[in-house]
This record gives C-alpha cells, sequence and structure tokens, in this order.
C-alpha cells in the first residue's frame, strides 16, 4: 500500500463484533481471561501492558515508518526516555545532536547525569566530530534533524554507517518531518521518535509519543520499559491520535506548501534580517534536504531588524499566527524559543548552536496562505 493508503487503514479493521468502521475506544483496565491455560490467548490482561485501541495507532505508525514494531506513550518526553532506558545504563555514554529540544538537553542533563550517563552535545551535521565523539562505552547515538529550532540538518545515512560499524544504536527524533516526508529506518538509523502530540495529532487536542525499531530485539526491549514504568498512552489518546493520522498527509503538503510561500516572502521583506527554511535555495543544507526527505516540512524561524525588543513586538502584534509553544498543528504558531521551548538551555549553550535572542519560530498552518502573510506584514509594518 502507498502511503496515504496506509495511514487511512493499516492497523486498523472494522470491528468484529459491531461493524464499526472505527477502532472502539477500549476504556479498560482489565481484559478476562478464558482460562488459566489460556492466558492472554486474546493478546491482553491489563491496559497497562497492552491495550487494543492503544496498539492499533502502534500498528498503523509502525506502517507508516516501515519498522518492526512501534510502542506509544503519554508523551514524546515519555518516549523519548524509553529510548534512553531501553540502550543506556550507569557508566554508559550517549551522543547527542547539539540541537536539541530543551526537553532533550533537560533530560540529559538533569536527569540521566545524576545517575552516571555522560553525554556530549556534539554537531551531528558533521559525521567526523560525530566519529571523534564516540568513546568505548558509547552506546546511543541520537540526532534529531531537522533540529529544533535552528532546523539543522544530520545525515543519517552518513550517521548510521559510523553507528552501524561501531555497534551502536542510532535513534532520530522524526517529529519535525513525520514518516510522510522522512523515513529514518530506510536511511540505517535504528530507531524513530515522534511527539505525536505535532503532526500525527494536528489538531492540538493531545499529548502523545511512539518509539519505532528496526528489529524485534529493540522492540521488546522498548515494550519492557513502556510496562514497567508505565509511561503509557491512553485509549482515548490513542483513538483520537488513530483520526488524526488519517489526514496527515494532505495536512502536510498544505503546511509545507504554505511554508514554502512563506518562507519566500519573509526572504525579501526588507525588516527580516535573516530567514531559514530547508526549502530556501538559500538553506546552508538544502541539497541535503532534497535527498533524504522528500518534502521540507512546515517549520521556519526569522529574525528582524531591531533584535529581540523588535521580535516581541512582532509576536505581540500578529493576530491569526498564534503565540503559543507547540507545533504542528492546524492552526499557525508562533513561538520565541528563548524564553519558552529552549528556556531550560543555558544562555551560553544556546548561543553557540545558533539559538539567538531574537530567532522567532514559525509552525505553519493550513490556514489561507495570503491571509498568514497579510498578518506577518501588518505586524512587520508596526516595527
Amino acid at each position: 500500500m502507498g502511503f496515504s493508503t496506509k495511514q487511512v487503514h493499516a492497523g486498523v479493521t472494522p470491528d468484529p463484533t459491531t461493524g464499526a468502521i472505527l477502532t472502539p475506544i477500549y476504556q479498560s483496565t482489565t481484559f478476562v481471561q478464558d482460562s488459566v491455560d489460556q492466558y492472554l490467548s486474546k493478546g491482553f490482561s491489563y491496559s497497562r501492558s497492552g491495550n487494543p485501541t492503544v496498539r492499533a495507532l502502534e500498528q498503523k505508525i509502525a506502517a507508516l515508518e516501515n519498522g518492526k514494531g512501534c510502542t506509544c506513550y503519554s508523551t514524546g518526553m515519555a518516549a523519548e526516555q524509553v529510548v534512553f532506558q531501553a540502550t543506556l545504563s550507569a557508566g554508559d555514554h550517549a551522543v547527542i545532536s547539539d540541537v536539541a529540544y530543551g526537553g532533550t538537553y533537560r533530560l540529559a542533563t538533569k536527569i540521566y547525569s545524576r545517575f552516571g550517563v555522560e553525554f556530549s552535545f556534539v554537531d551531528t551535521a558533521n559525521p567526523d566530530a560525530v566519529r571523534n565523539a564516540i568513546r568505548k562505552n558509547t552506546k546511543l547515538v541520537f540526532t534529531e534533524t531537522p533540529a529544533n529550532p535552528t532546523l539543522k540538518l544530520t545525515d543519517i545515512a552518513a550517521i548510521s554507517k559510523i553507528t552501524k560499524e561501531r555497534g551502536i544504536v542510532h535513534a532520530v527524533d522524526n517529529t519535525f518531518l513525520t514518516p510522510y516526508f522522512q523515513r529514518p529506518l530506510e536511511l540505517g538509523a535504528n530507531v524513530s521518535v515522534h511527539s505525536t502530540t505535532k503532526y500525527f495529532d494536528g489538531h492540538n487536542a493531545t499529548t502523545g509519543g511512539a518509539v519505532i525499531v528496526d528489529s524485534d530485539e529493540l522492540e521488546q526491549k522498548m515494550r519492557f520499559h513502556q510496562n514497567a514504568t508505565g509511561v503509557i498512552m491512553s485509549p482515548f489518546v490513542a483513538w483520537l491520535t488513530l483520526q488524526g493520522t488519517k489526514t496527515l498527509s494532505l495536512r502536510l503538503e498544505r503546511q509545507s506548501a504554505n511554508a514554502q510561500a512563506i518562507a519566500e516572502f519573509l526572504e525579501k521583506h526588507p525588516k527580516v534580517s535573516r530567514v531559514q527554511y530547508p526549502g530556501l535555495k538559500s538553506f546552508p543544507q538544502h541539497a541535503l534536504a532534497k535527498e533524504q526527505a522528500s518534502g521540507f516540512g512546515a517549520m521556519l524561524w526569522f529574525e528582524v531588524q531591531g533584535g529581540v525588543k523588535a521580535g516581541k513586538k512582532l509576536m505581540d502584534s500578529v493576530k491569526l499566527c498564534t503565540l503559543a509553544e507547540n507545533l504542528g498543528s492546524v492552526e499557525t504558531l508562533i513561538t520565541h524559543p528563548v524564553t519558552m521551548t529552549h528556556a531550560v538551555v543555558e544562555p551560553a549553550e544556546r548561543l553557540r548552536v545558533g539559538i539567538t535572542d531574537g530567532l522567532v519560530r514559525l509552525s505553519v498552518g493550513v490556514e489561507d496562505v495570503e491571509d498568514l502573510i497579510a498578518d506577518l506584514r501588518e505586524a512587520l509594518g508596526k516595527l
């Protein structure tokens, strides 16, 4: 099946009892067994260990990523936490992209480092830097591409080649592009991680996460930690995400086209000092963006002349673009990473990796692009 067919049909079948076209919400903690000898013959016993609604979403997302299996979680950070738990122990070392979501930085430096795990934040856009950072005790390379919020890219195939040579797990945060535009497992990665809160949901309605793997062994590890730690996705969230996933490709096509038009508008505006979007020819890694992904996504960032003060005035002046922290929804969201998504990252570290105080992040939605451009033009006119 093609991607659009799979996003509608994979993992789900009409309910065998009623014929309902939508997978039911199995809002139950407990599943009755026919006998002791037939324990788990129906596949489920207790919802922390597995739930039919959640399992349907896991099967669908695994199919979309062309993975061996998928496990779903209560949030994207819960999914990332399980990847760390399944691959790292005290005394181990991990390499992480130097530009990453603030929650990733916090999880590594404020939590896992307390338990004897060492982390190196490395420019993963440079394969040699990754190769040089790997130690004898390195067990995980965690890359985020495109990176949040600078959109710096990592060559997934190049890094996967390095990790395979060393027997190290390569996990990729694929939230920004989703499997519709980019499939890390097909490029050699072992794990693909998502915050399903973003594009899979697409409607600012749920929080969730997913981990897709390339082997039965890794799936068993993820499922063990999913059950042991209890960071599970609820049946109702899974049901809502199942519905959102059906239109993933349609939304992303519109959002990506809108983002391209807005980026081109901003690039020509006299009050915009800099704009970055992988679809622009001026983007430093434009060739890599075309090579490893089939689309450029709906995220962009820019800076306005006048620095931080002007950037804040712009964000306070827009009317259609909504000032909020999430991304990937049908609504266009405008964000100030330094005070919102990346506030937990030390100022010196932010500046080192290019997250400036005046950076404005835009998650482009499905509105009429003419209206979005008019909104931005009016706000820019007030600077």
